[in-house]
């Protein structure tokens, strides 16, 4: 088993825009959806995604803040693509302040007032372990 860094995953990681969020539903199911970094893709262990208040994905989050993720590469002719699935904690965010450090203007097609756009929460997601695998490469990050 190899063992690459953070910051050797997260190059490989930069060009990666959607992430697959997992939140654990109030009957003990798997719930997954794709969500978009917003071009907010330094990964460093944490990761943010808007979403409104009213969704699923919000009250699975506050019944139970265990959350995955995971994340895919393209690969190519010439390069293996990386796969990485981290375990973490989510916690919501409802400061504007926080908003504005996070947005993109990408985000305007999905959030027509911008940050003031009502019933917006911000996720942000703590990792606590990625796991990775890339060709027969394969690793573990703790975090």
């Amino acid at each position: 088993m190899s063992k690459k860094s953070l910051a050797e995953i997260a190059k490989e990681m930069a060009g990666i825009d959607i992430a697959i969020l997992s939140t654990h539903t109030e009957n003990g199911e798997i719930a997954n959806r794709p969500m978009s970094n917003n071009g907010d893709v330094a990964y460093d262990g944490t990761s943010y995604y808007f979403t409104y208040e009213k969704t699923r994905t919000v009250s699975d989050i506050q019944r139970n803040p265990n959350v995955a993720l995971g994340f895919s590469s393209e690969a190519g002719l010439f390069a293996e693509g990386i796969y990485v699935a981290v375990e973490g904690t989510a916690e919501l965010i409802r400061d504007k302040a926080v908003f504005h450090q996070h947005w993109t203007s990408d985000l305007d097609k999905w959030f027509e007032n911008g940050v003031d756009t009502p019933g917006i929460v911000l996720i942000k997601v703590k990792a606590n372990r990625a796991t990775y695998w890339k060709g027969r490469e394969e690793g573990e990050v703790g975090l």
